[in-house]
């Protein structure tokens, strides 16, 4: 598996260290765990699953599995194997995705679709969700069980809308917001909330450690969306301007539109909903999002949103578990510089 993030990589996973150095001895267990669930007698699932495993993600869901759990003094063994399966059911969603967009990069890597092609990737991405589902039946609690079993409903209901949205430049923020409030936040939360419930916490801490990761997991999802635009291919791991060439609606496409001159949604229109793309359109691209302050005000809104996910920690007292929480909301955001 290798070191799971690599800090000497950027400054801003400073901010992450200490996270990472808490639950570094849990997340050895859930590495290990991901490894043995991945073998299997069939060549290919294991070839398929490690590909994408083993490429470098920085494994932030599961590691906020066990960092929620540490938080609210949890002592058993439960929260491992919901990490694992928290990073399964996150694997199994960008085996699908990648084969939904036709990507051909992932993580700075071929797609596994490229690789093996898309009926593998869909149906080895299936073949983690079910050893996500016995993990967490092997944990033995209900109520974890539901909330994962119902991220993943909400997950794949936000494929879906965004299947329906494609193209669509007439998408407004708000149906663009729950878009990623299901396809990304919804396993950010459901990671959080697991935590408090295996440590038998009350309601009220539950719900705090939820709002922390579903805000947290917007605010992730608007930095990406601004990387596209605004980062390099060594920090995305993909190409810049993947989103523009795949015809993918996101936010910064959806401030420019609603800012833009007829002239201008004219552009869009050609290029994300005819797929007319030519040379210098990504430049121009960049030129429209830059006039209209169209990345500024995503990465503005990504604040608001990791500012919302600090606030909810504020229910619990001062710990180290606390303050390296707050950073990986930094963390989320910092990435954009």
């Amino acid at each position: 598996m290798g070191v799971v993030v690599p800090l000497e990589e950027k400054p801003v996973d400073r901010l992450i260290a200490p996270l990472v150095k808490l639950v570094a001895g849990d997340m050895t267990r859930v590495n290990q765990t991901i490894l043995s669930r991945t073998g299997s007698e069939v060549t290919m699932i294991p070839e398929v699953a490690n590909h994408l495993i083993s490429s470098g993600g920085k494994r932030l869901r599961p590691i906020l599995t066990l960092a929620t759990a540490g938080l609210c003094g949890y002592e058993g063994g439960g929260h491992v194997k919901l990490a694992a399966a928290v990073e399964f059911m996150h694997t199994a969603t960008l085996l699908h995705d990648d084969v939904v967009d036709d990507s051909e990069m992932r993580r700075g890597k071929a797609a596994a679709r490229m690789l093996w092609g898309n009926e593998a990737s869909v149906l080895v991405g299936d073949f983690l969700l079910g050893q996500a589902f016995k993990m967490m039946v092997e944990v033995g609690s209900m109520q974890c069980l539901d909330v994962l079993s119902s991220a993943a409903v909400i997950i794949a209901e936000g494929e879906v809308m965004q299947l329906s949205a494609a193209k669509d430049t007439e998408t407004t923020e708000d149906a663009y917001l729950a878009v990623i409030r299901a396809k990304t936040a919804a396993l950010f939360a459901a990671a959080c909330e697991v935590g408090p419930i295996l440590a038998g916490r009350s309601k009220a801490e539950i719900a705090a450690c939820r709002a922390y990761g579903a805000n947290l997991g917007v605010a992730f999802q608007l930095i990406d969306d601004a990387l596209d635009y605004g980062g390099s291919s060594a920090k995305l791991g993909k190409n810049v301007g993947d989103d523009f060439r795949e015809g993918k609606i996101t936010l910064p496409i959806v401030l420019s539109f609603r800012r833009g001159s007829q002239a201008e949604r004219e552009f869009w229109r050609r290029t994300l909903e005819k797929g007319e793309i030519g040379e210098g359109d990504l430049e121009f691209a960049l030129a429209t999002m830059k006039k209209h302050r169209a990345l500024e005000d995503t990465i503005e809104r990504a604040r608001h949103y990791g500012a919302m996910s600090v606030d909810a920690l504020e229910l619990f007292p001062a710990s180290p578990w606390k303050q390296a929480l707050r950073d990986a909301v930094e963390f989320a955001i910092g990435r954009a510089h």
